[in-house]
């Protein structure tokens, strides 16, 4: 079981594969069109599409339940199919995507929404190593529900979203890890803050 772009090439194609992730292409005007076209098909299915998307992460990379303390000691995936709380963070992360979706257009709005994303994983202990995950199963949950629509330009186009997105939540990631260190740190061991003003 299982979709040719799951698992190691998977890690490759969705952000890891770049040294400076403040580099990740934004779409380009066709992609985005593509990704809002295909959204309409799969705005339809978001909650199936966003229990097969955790469901198959967990398969692919059991690893990543170690993130989700609900289902850590889950053993019968297949239980998870009918599980509420699964289900919700399935629609949680289908909502985000719908969100980004409707971003794309204006893309200062989609940066700030995926940078306070990436800050919040900081306080969820979910590391960024686990972000590149999501986005190829996305695209494997999806390619059913586009048959015949689903083309190696739209791969394409999904595939840079989320190199997008993910590379903006890890940078929110590491710049709340600095804000925390720095807090942690005592008043006479912080950074000083030199006065600027004339």
């Amino acid at each position: 079981m299982g979709c040719a772009i799951s698992g190691l090439a998977a890690k490759a194609d969705f952000g890891e594969k770049t040294t400076d992730d403040s580099c990740a292409a934004r779409p380009s005007e066709a992609q985005i069109q593509m990704i809002k076209d295909s959204w309409k098909v799969i705005r339809d299915d978001i909650a199936k599409v966003g229990i097969i998307m955790f469901v198959r992460l967990f398969e692919t990379h059991p690893e990543c339940k170690d993130v989700f303390f609900l289902f850590r000691d889950v053993e019968d995936l297949e239980r998870l199919r009918t599980n509420r709380e699964l289900r919700a963070h399935g629609l949680r992360v289908m909502s985000f995507i719908e969100k980004s979706v409707a971003r794309l257009d204006q893309l200062e709005r989609l940066e700030a929404l995926a940078l306070e994303l990436g800050k919040s994983h900081y306080h969820y202990n979910a590391p960024p190593k686990y972000y590149s995950y999501v986005g190829a199963e996305f695209t494997c949950a999806v390619q059913p529900i586009l048959k015949e629509q689903w083309t190696a330009e739209l791969e394409e186009a999904w595939k840079t979203l989320f190199q997008y997105v993910t590379n903006l939540m890890k940078q929110g990631y590491q710049e709340e890890s600095t804000r925390q260190r720095q807090l942690a740190l005592s008043p006479k061991d912080r950074p000083e803050k030199r006065n600027t003003a004339l």
